[in-house]
């Protein structure tokens, strides 16, 4: 799963030095305000002088799952019209029963819910490790290539000792012992950062637990979240990175089995899991449900960017790696279910069952379904390493023309043109859309938080597209992809590579060389004619639009 950005000390990422910004300033334009962001009060302006109509566009978002009582998003959920709900019989005979927002393809059939799994590296080294670690010979096949990558990822190349698990078990303790100080201190379960930069208290304990907590929040650019949701962050990161340590010695658990309780060799076993799309672990897919759609100009919390969608949660995204199943049998589902657009904001470094994934992309693609999918957090070169899922099929044609990559880029306030998490590939990364200290709904019925990540630029992008198809319904998936990327705009100035100091021109960090721009884009859409029946359209030589510097 791409994990939002965490920062716990020098020793795992740097800190973002931050100033002052807009909570919108993902929606805004850089002309009228100086932040980098997406144009949309424009385009909404560009479609209003064209007296256009919007279409109902559906967006399928594969996840954690989404909180379905928050206040707005409540009214832009999907809703299967054709499901009676809790009757607990498959109404509309598509094998899945009460699904009335979406399915869970991580729960069982008693109601339990996968929240945290292993990770992918893992899974592969242990899965194959009597097959090949003894061998003094073997076949260079692919399964035997996938082991050793596996094998160097558990347990290093013998230069990188590893995480310090004294260090982060102390962490997380002292986490929660501030936080139980910090309670006590405010008077209050919930708090947030700003709460804390406002506590003046005279005991040295409790100045000592504020400069933690506070440090740590105000570093990951979530003075505005609650405690209740910073430490749940902090605390899945840490035990997470517990749980790959661990796996060095230890095969990991088969946390998912014993819950879902289906043949997971078997791509044909389609129909387990339950309805529950809430389930325990909402915060990641409720933030970026938010992104795309929550409601607009109901004097509520945020504005989405698409103003007629409808939000389909699949949950499939555990606390660790999702299963290749699990991806392949939610995007079948979206298909099938009548989703135009699917939202992606995970990934991980291997992907044992891809033909799986990609004979459901291959579907998606030949139903005429956009797909965008996050770059990754890691700061490396997914030209080079690897990131799943991907459009780049192991046989057949060599790539999917209807998925977009999205890398995460910032404003010059708050870090730099370019998130410096985010993956980058001249050939793999399709564009870049903001992704850093994003404010969207998060759980609670009524809460708002930021957070940042490739996972919040790529519903950014699913956003756009499904603003532009409301306005303009004929175009193809593929036309949407050739929109949403043509249009992008240049900086106009050098960027930094992620994880590094080097300045370089965007375009060596994408193929597009561009930022997500729905003024653009929507002007774009406006001079093509739509043809969803079109399989191959020949469409304009890309035009890059570079953004004067200022």
């Amino acid at each position: 799963m791409n994990k939002i950005s965490i920062v716990l000390g020098a020793a795992l990422l740097t800190t973002i030095t931050a100033v002052a910004q807009p909570k919108n300033w993902h929606l805004l334009d850089k002309t009228n305000t100086g932040s980098y962001g997406i144009s949309l009060d424009k385009a909404y302006d560009f479609v209003k002088s064209k007296k256009l109509k919007s279409k109902t566009v559906l967006v399928a978002v594969i996840d954690s799952g989404i909180d379905t009582l928050h206040e707005d998003l409540k009214k832009v959920l999907w809703r299967n019209p054709k499901e009676i709900p809790g009757n607990g019989i498959d109404d509309d005979k598509n094998g899945y029963v009460d699904d009335i927002y979406g399915w869970n393809f991580i729960g069982g059939k008693d109601g339990r819910n996968v929240k945290e799994d292993s990770y992918e590296a893992a899974r592969v080294y242990y899965r194959f490790k009597d097959k090949y670690a003894n061998a003094t010979t073997a076949d260079d096949n692919e399964e035997y290539q996938m082991w050793l990558k596996a094998k160097k990822k558990i347990m290093g190349d013998g230069e990188n000792t590893g995480i310090d698990v004294a260090f982060l078990k102390n962490m997380l303790n002292n986490i929660l012992k501030s936080d139980s100080m910090l309670k006590i201190a405010l008077g209050k379960e919930i708090y947030s950062g700003n709460d804390l930069d406002s506590l003046n208290d005279p005991i040295d304990a409790v100045r000592k637990a504020k400069a933690m907590v506070f440090g740590l929040m105000k570093a990951n650019n979530q003075l505005d979240a609650t405690n209740k949701d910073f430490i749940s962050e902090s605390t899945e990161y840490i035990q997470g990175e517990l749980r790959k340590e661990e796996t060095k010695t230890t095969p990991p658990k088969n946390y998912r089995q014993e819950i879902v309780g289906d043949d997971e060799s078997d791509i044909n076993d389609r129909f387990y899991g339950n309805s529950d799309v809430m389930a325990s672990t909402p915060f990641h897919g409720t933030h970026c449900s938010g992104i795309i759609g929550a409601t607009r100009n109901n004097k509520k919390g945020i504005n989405g960017i698409a103003d007629n969608v409808k939000i389909m949660m699949i949950r499939a995204v555990p606390d660790g790696d999702e299963h290749d199943k699990d991806i392949a049998n939610a995007i079948r589902y979206a298909v099938d279910n009548g989703a135009q657009i699917i939202s992606m904001s995970f990934g991980k470094d291997f992907s044992p069952e891809k033909h799986w994934v990609d004979d459901a992309v291959k579907y998606a693609e030949k139903k005429n379904v956009l797909m965008v999918h996050a770059a990754g957090n890691d700061a490396k070169n997914v030209d080079l390493e690897d990131n799943f899922p991907n459009p780049n099929f192991k046989t057949g044609k060599n790539k999917s023309n209807t998925w977009i990559t999205v890398g995460a880029s910032g404003d010059p306030e708050n870090g730099g043109l370019t998130a410096n998490f985010s993956n980058y590939g001249k050939n793999e990364v399709d564009i870049f859309a903001p992704g850093v200290k994003i404010h969207s709904t998060v759980p609670g019925g009524n809460t708002y938080g930021d957070a940042s990540g490739t996972s919040m630029a790529c519903p950014v992008v699913a956003g756009v597209a499904a603003f532009i198809l409301e306005y303009y319904p004929a175009l193809s998936a593929k036309q949407l992809k050739y929109v949403v990327e043509t249009s992008a705009v240049n900086p106009g100035e050098e960027v930094k590579k992620p994880g590094t100091d080097e300045l370089v021109n965007l375009s060596e960090l994408s193929k597009t060389g561009g930022i997500i721009n729905a003024f653009e884009a929507i002007k774009l859409a406006a001079t093509l004619k739509g043809d969803k029946k079109q399989a191959q359209e020949i469409l304009p030589k890309p035009k890059l639009i570079n953004s004067k510097k200022g």
